[in-house]
């Protein structure tokens, strides 16, 4: 890069930078949660059954759990101002790719890019909080840089079911493929230059896991997340055939549960940097009593609706309690970052894969108490850990 242009980016409030990677976020999500607004849709277009169709979550989870580790060892010194714009370029040709896909597995090598697209931006994205403000700052980064996650829900994936049911679904990822683009643009023109402080190593990834509080954060996040995407993949025909809500209906109302999990996004980052170990207890928690009551007081509109809006709340809340426990804990954070990443992304496809086979196996219900058996395992994990460990300012290494 030009002296002219480095100090061209030095001019920028941090601000900006922290806004593009939270757009780059929101719109992965949005890529990687979409086809459950869509499963429908897309089943029916494609001839598979919803189980099958369910692959479209399985796929770029999975891909994506391995480029979280794999990416930032591979590309070494690589500047990751630089990584992050080619991953959303990437994200560009992945969602046209998917809207021009003439077969299912088509879809699904499309849906692969997707996989790898999120994988490598988010090792690098989660952690750059302290990178781009001050340290007594980086709470709020991480509200603002986290929301996107939840912005996902209230406007990526309702925006673009709704789009789909209104144009088709091949629309909604024409129109991720354009947002990304502009993003791309963004985040050239607003990060920083971003020197690896501490190339990732294989070796270094593996050192993490020494360190309890990882381990915890890891594990919590697995049996969080696949119970998450084995129930919330197929919320649609839950909604449906549990609750008695009509199709038309379902993208209104994910756009509710987006909302309320932009509220519990933003509840957590003020709590969670006080009290980040009662933060990360009361998911499990909260979701044992909202997903494993849906078969049992869920089975009306009204009702099942409430449930949902607390669901939504419970789950916005997540990313932004996990990294601020990961942030209290890892001794390298761009490494536990791509750790935790590999893990998140891994159980999203894991989950949905799961999901997928007892939906087609035993049903909805059961498919619900399922997930519900992992929150409990999830929340006496962190019971069983010292709330002790988690006594230290977030660090910036990595």
């Amino acid at each position: 890069m030009t002296e002219s242009s480095a100090d061209m980016n030095t001019a920028v409030s941090p601000w900006w930078g922290v806004a593009a990677v939270m757009v780059g976020i929101f719109l992965l999500v949005t890529a990687e949660q979409l086809p459950i607004g869509l499963l429908s849709q897309v089943a029916e277009a494609l001839d598979v059954t919803p189980g099958t169709a369910g692959l479209m979550v399985t796929v770029p989870g999975v891909i994506a759990a391995f480029s979280a580790p794999l990416l930032p060892v591979a590309v070494g010194e690589l500047d990751r101002r630089v990584m992050l714009t080619l991953m959303m370029l990437l994200m560009v040709a992945a969602s046209v790719l998917s809207a021009l896909a003439g077969s299912f597995w088509l879809l699904l090598g499309a849906r692969a890019l997707v996989g790898m697209s999120i994988g490598g931006f988010w090792a690098i994205a989660g952690g750059l909080a302290p990178r781009l403000v001050a340290a007594d700052k980086v709470p709020r980064a991480m509200t603002v840089i986290f929301g996107g996650i939840a912005a996902a829900s209230v406007l990526g994936v309702p925006l673009g079911t709704l789009l789909g049911e209104w144009t088709h679904w091949r629309v909604a990822f024409a129109a991720l493929g354009g947002l990304s683009l502009a993003t791309a643009a963004a985040l050239w023109r607003w990060l920083p230059d971003l020197p690896p402080r501490e190339p990732v190593r294989l070796a270094t990834l593996g050192e993490q896991l020494a360190t309890r509080g990882v381990r915890v954060a890891v594990m919590t996040t697995g049996l969080l997340v696949i119970g998450q995407f084995a129930a919330y993949t197929f919320i649609s025909p839950v909604l449906q055939q549990i609750s008695g809500v009509e199709r038309a209906h379902v993208g209104s109302l994910l756009l509710l549960y987006g909302t309320a999990g932009i509220l519990g996004n933003v509840a957590a980052g003020l709590f969670a940097g006080r009290h980040p170990y009662t933060a990360v207890l009361l998911i499990p928690c909260v979701l044992v009593a909202v997903v494993g009551g849906f078969p049992l007081v869920g089975t009306m509109p009204a009702t099942g609706i409430a449930l949902l809006l607390v669901w939504g709340a419970v789950f916005g809340s997540v990313a932004v309690s996990l990294q601020t426990w990961l942030l209290r804990t890892a001794p390298n954070t761009e490494a536990a970052n791509a750790l935790m990443a590999f893990v998140f992304n891994f159980s999203i496809g894991t989950g949905a894969l799961f999901g997928g086979r007892l939906v087609d196996g035993v049903g909805l219900a059961g498919t619900l108490w399922a997930a519900t058996a992992l929150f409990v395992a999830s929340a006496l994990l962190v019971i069983s850990t010292p709330s002790r460990l988690l006594d230290k300012a977030p660090s910036a290494a990595g």
